[in-house]
């Protein structure tokens, strides 16, 4: 049995076979975190993989279906975490999966610099420069806006907690691509895969998968793109297999 709070319900995630706690007006998670779980290469047998900014948890829970390599999830939001902490323990994780409660700012001091093979993140997307854009709902507007996090913080507690040679896999929006870029490289961080996702063909991407190597050589790859929907409105085959594990 699961406890419930308030408005939250139990979805499935059903590629995975695996279940998450989700509410909408607290977070529910959206296709990017999908994706990010999808793009980044992890080790499948062993090593300690690390997910800031993980909101419920979806990302951690996605990636424990594709490695046998221990997790540490890291949410600054109490309701959140506490979200994730329960559906990591209804699906019986606790063994391969942990939740920290804290800011991604402290973890190399907490953690310890250069301990982990894998660090995903899915930052907030929008800098606090317009007031009036901020959702009046806190959870969402700290998940979605730099307003405890910048998109530089992320990066350099990325940076900090990867081994030499470890990957750091971030999604984002491409008009942040230049700004990303940038700041890998001033914290040595390499890009090396990139690739795109259209929301369908004929449109502009609105969504960026990047993956760097910590103290990489430069060899930049652009990855094929990845298109959402169809012609008629229908998740393409690529995503159906993504989220459902429809070949």
């Amino acid at each position: 049995m699961v406890h419930l709070k308030e408005d939250e319900r139990l979805d499935y995630l059903l590629a995975e076979n695996l279940r998450i706690i989700q509410s909408p007006s607290v977070f529910a998670f959206s296709l990017d975190a999908v994706l990010l779980a999808r793009f980044v290469y992890v080790p499948i047998q062993k090593g300690n993989l690390i997910d800031l900014c993980s909101g419920n948890g979806v990302v951690p829970l996605f990636l424990s279906a594709r490695t046998k390599g221990q997790i540490t999830g890291v949410e600054i939001q109490t309701r959140l975490y506490d979200m994730a902490v329960r559906s990591i323990e209804y699906n019986r994780l606790e063994q391969q999966l942990q939740m920290i409660h804290g800011d991604i700012k402290d973890m190399p001091k907490q953690l310890g610099h250069g301990k982990f093979d894998v660090v995903t993140c899915n930052p907030p997307y929008f800098t606090t420069a317009s007031k009036e854009e901020i959702n009046p709902n806190e959870h969402l507007a700290i998940a979605r806006h730099e307003i405890l996090c910048t998109l530089e913080d992320a990066v350099k507690a990325s940076s900090q907690l990867a081994k030499q040679g470890g990957k750091v896999a971030f999604v984002h929006r491409p008009g942040r691509l230049l700004d990303i870029i940038t700041l890998m490289r001033q914290y040595r961080l390499e890009p090396k895969r990139i690739q795109f996702v259209y929301p369908k063909i004929g449109k502009e991407a609105n969504t960026l998968l990047i993956e760097a190597i910590k103290d990489g050589s430069p060899d930049l790859k652009i990855a094929p793109p990845l298109f959402v929907y169809n012609e008629n409105n229908e998740y393409t085959p690529e995503i159906r297999e993504i989220l459902y594990g429809e070949s």
